[in-house]
């Protein structure tokens, strides 16, 4: 697919869509080839699902990440790459993440805590920049679904510092419900969720350094949320070069540039002799490291003409593969 690649704003990273057949699919990328649309297969309709359409009151499930590959394998195989590849013509609707901030504002979208962390958002950064992104903008949420808050471009990192201020403040004279970090057990959820090879003391230094989970308070539940990244259409420039996979390593290296650390894959510049970045293509290790800290780091050598970078990620869950912060652990007083 590399020769066809092309840069196609819409849609984009964290978009959803529905195709014809009612499946619901996520966009994992910001370009996409000219035979469709790079995606993944996220909810799938089934008279005994547990979620319930909003639009419809169609039932749907979650379709499990190997399993999604073979629904669609099954029906069009054609679609099947690295991600699924869905031609523009299958596609009913695209599901924008910011008009589910509208939505949620102008009442359309029942979601109290979404609600109040928009309201809370719009001290710091515009409605503009904001988007509602996995299961609320699916149309598939219930009383346990969390909240993937999405930020774009230059103005999430004012988001960041102002949910960081919000934690640190926990509440205010109004009485509004406080935000505050996550507890210990639901650290562990997220730990275990993860499947991580690192250690839970590992995993959690750097996750509470990256300030980007929260958990909101309401009078009647508490609601898990995360800060998501997505760049802004000026950010987006062109579409990185695949390669050939080569061979599995270790490296340990300085990370000179992390400004899209966030995104998806969050990408490090680095110094190394070989490797000139890191691609990880998992949540898990987006925000591990900052600029001038010491890395180590495991995963696929990419080779791209004369340029080598390390692919973290070449899977959905995968124990071989992984990055940390020598620096941090250090100041923690962790060894690894």
């Amino acid at each position: 697919m590399t020769s066809n690649e092309s840069v196609q704003f819409d849609p984009v990273l964290r978009d959803f869509f529905i195709t014809r057949n009612g499946f619901i699919f996520s966009v994992p990328d910001y370009f996409h080839p000219a035979a469709g649309i790079r995606s993944i297969l996220r909810y799938v309709p089934d008279p005994s699902g547990d979620r319930i359409f909003r639009k419809t009151n169609i039932r749907y499930r979650k379709a499990g990440f190997e399993e999604s590959f073979e629904i669609v394998r099954q029906q069009h195989p054609e679609w099947v790459f690295d991600v699924i590849v869905v031609p523009g013509d299958e596609i009913k609707q695209i599901l924008k993440p910011n008009d589910a901030v509208v939505d949620i504002l102008s009442g359309k979208i029942q979601n109290p805590a979404a609600l109040f962390l928009i309201r809370r958002m719009e001290k710091f950064i515009p409605v503009s920049s904001m988007g509602i992104s996995g299961s609320i903008l699916a149309g598939l949420d219930n009383d346990n679904s969390d909240i993937d808050f999405l930020v774009y471009g230059t103005d999430w990192e004012n988001a960041r510092t102002a949910l960081n201020q919000m934690k640190k403040s926990k509440t205010n004279q109004t009485g509004e419900p406080p935000i505050t970090e996550l507890d210990d057990d639901m650290w562990r959820t997220v730990y275990e969720k993860r499947k991580s090879p690192l250690s839970f003391d590992d995993f959690f230094a750097h996750e509470i350094r990256k300030g980007n989970r929260g958990m909101i308070h309401m009078p009647d539940k508490n609601v898990y949320f995360d800060l998501l990244f997505a760049r802004s259409p000026e950010q987006i420039g062109k579409a990185p070069e695949r390669g050939t996979d080569t061979e599995k390593i270790e490296i340990e290296a300085v990370v000179t540039n992390a400004d899209f650390a966030f995104d998806s894959p969050a990408v490090y510049e680095i110094n190394h002799p070989e490797i000139s970045e890191i691609f990880s293509y998992t949540h898990t290790y987006a925000g591990q490291a900052l600029a001038g800290e010491k890395i180590r780091a495991r995963g696929m050598v990419e080779v791209i003409g004369n340029k080598k970078r390390l692919v973290i990620g070449t899977k959905r869950e995968i124990e071989d593969e992984w990055m940390v912060s020598l620096s941090l652990l250090e100041k923690c007083g962790n060894g690894f």
